[in-house]
């Protein structure tokens, strides 16, 4: 029974109906998206169209609230019709899988409800992040330097850009935009759209992101890089940050960084890596080479969330820098939070380093699981994904109709289906045109029928291709010739 208003003896939250509901809440939610929700006799999604899922789910807000049996109903019907991103046959994204280390740090961090920004609401979580951030940083290749927990890896991209305009011209801080020079930024037409976002948001523009090519694989080709950057500066444009990307989005390409750091020292530019999907290869002892040069950087983006399976969101930035420039950048200094009469070191108050105020805690999930399965046991995990995608390359291609777009350099396995009717007609005037719509009409058959999940996009020239991401330990063998099986019996027919 809740108190009234008016009624200051006792406090508005009953504990003990608030207890019992979350109890049987939980039960429900291990039932139905721990069990069912990774069990491949399931489905991965409940496909509705919007007015009906809508209609189903009751998603009026009234002024009166619901018994407790109406609202455990409701908790079912948002495990149900949601998707299962556990499955072992969800292979959309680049976040599949549990980890069930990592969900209990995401369930205790939701409980304990702090912020990380000073040492006083969160003492463990400071100290924490600051060692989470140290074993990431060692990864990379450096002893010391600094970094945050961000709001997913776009906003790390954007760090990076504010921190390499401040480091060239700190008086953007106080006098704005006007006191600078047009300012360009170089990546690959491959690199995530953040880039370009971050360009309009902070006030470079769009136009003033400058594409360099890439070669077959998707890989930045630095005297590209190293002619368009002259090319900038003879224009009257002063070239600050170039963005490289280790695991692009779509192909998995890893550009050359060592290379391209040669050219930075060059221009004396920032050199940021935006490794959100493949930063986790620096686990691997078999794979790292493919981020050769890393240390170079100045700045590093990772999502652990991904590869690792930390579970969203899990999103770091790490820099070398050792001169607090992150807080210096950003710092407001206000009063009310960062006193510095404090009895503690103030130092380990951390908030002044971000744009935000309330910041996650989202350092505790990976902490947990590093603890749980140690280095060795994420480089297990790295190294298993990469025998994975290696099997279902060389089963496609002893089979027909599966047509790759390259050889993978990652996880990220593209490729066309070419159903019966396509095949042998590669020289038709309407192949590619054909070939473009097989992809949607498979996807949207799995989707209905809920047998599994993989995402297709167009590429430049290339029409629509499936691209399949192997990353969730809990995929075996039999998933992977199940996901070759469906799209074949999807695709015969058109």
């Amino acid at each position: 029974m809740e108190a009234t208003t008016g009624d200051l003896t006792d406090p508005l939250i009953n504990h003990a109906d608030g207890q019992l509901f979350l109890h049987e809440a939980f039960k429900i939610i291990v039932e139905e998206v721990l069990c069912k929700g990774t069990d491949v006799k399931e489905k991965v999604c409940e496909w509705r169209e919007p007015e009906e899922l809508a209609r189903l789910l009751d998603l009026e807000l009234r002024e009166k609230g619901e018994p407790q049996e109406n609202l455990l109903q409701r908790v079912r019907d948002v495990a149900k019709y949601s998707i299962k991103t556990s499955h072992p046959r969800f292979f959309n994204q680049q976040f599949a899988g549990v980890d069930y280390h990592s969900l209990a740090g995401r369930f205790l961090s939701e409980a304990l409800n702090t912020n990380l920004f000073t040492y006083e609401v969160a003492p463990v979580f400071v100290l924490m992040e600051a060692e989470v951030l140290r074993g990431l940083r060692e990864l990379v290749g450096w002893t010391e330097g600094d970094g945050l927990f961000c709001p997913g890896g776009s906003t790390s991209n954007m760090y990076a850009m504010n921190l390499a305009r401040y480091r060239l011209y700190p008086e953007v801080k106080s006098r704005g935009l006007w006191s600078l020079p047009q300012l360009t930024i170089f990546t690959s037409p491959e690199s995530h759209y953040s880039v370009k976002k971050g360009a309009a948001f902070m006030g470079f523009g769009m136009d003033n992101v400058i594409l360099v090519k890439v070669d077959d694989g998707g890989r930045m080709i630095p005297e590209d890089l190293d002619e368009k950057i002259e090319l900038s500066k003879s224009q009257g444009a002063a070239p600050f940050l170039v963005s490289c990307t280790s695991g692009t989005t779509v192909q998995g390409a890893f550009d050359p960084l060592h290379r391209i750091a040669d050219i930075c020292d060059k221009h004396k530019l920032w050199l940021h890596v935006d490794a959100a999907w493949g930063g986790s290869v620096l686990f691997s002892k078999k794979h790292r080479h493919l981020m050769k040069g890393v240390h170079r950087a100045n700045s590093v983006a990772w999502n652990p969330h991904k590869m690792l399976v930390a579970g969203l969101q899990c999103s770091v930035l790490l820099l070398k820098d050792t001169t607090d420039l992150l807080k210096k950048c950003h710092c407001a200094n206000a009063t009310y939070l960062f006193q510095q009469d404090k009895f503690y070191d103030v130092n380990l108050d951390v908030g002044d380093k971000s744009v935000q105020c309330s910041r996650k805690v989202d350092c505790l999930k990976l902490w947990v699981m590093w603890k749980a399965v140690g280095s060795a046991g994420l480089e297990q995990r790295v190294d298993k994904a990469f025998l994975h995608a290696r099997y279902v390359v060389d089963q496609m291609k002893k089979r027909e109709g599966f047509q790759l777009l390259r050889e993978p350099e990652f996880v990220n396995v593209c490729f066309w289906f070419i159903p019966p009717s396509l095949r042998g007609k590669e020289k038709n005037a309407d192949y590619q045109n054909r070939l473009a719509k097989v992809a949607p009409v498979i996807k949207e058959r799995m989707m209905k029928q809920g047998t599994m999940m993989v995402g297709y996009q167009p590429l430049g020239d290339r029409v629509n291709f499936f691209r399949i991401t192997i990353l969730s330990p809990l995929v075996s063998q039999k998933d992977m010739d199940f996901f070759l099986d469906e799209i074949e019996r999807l695709g015969n027919d058109l």
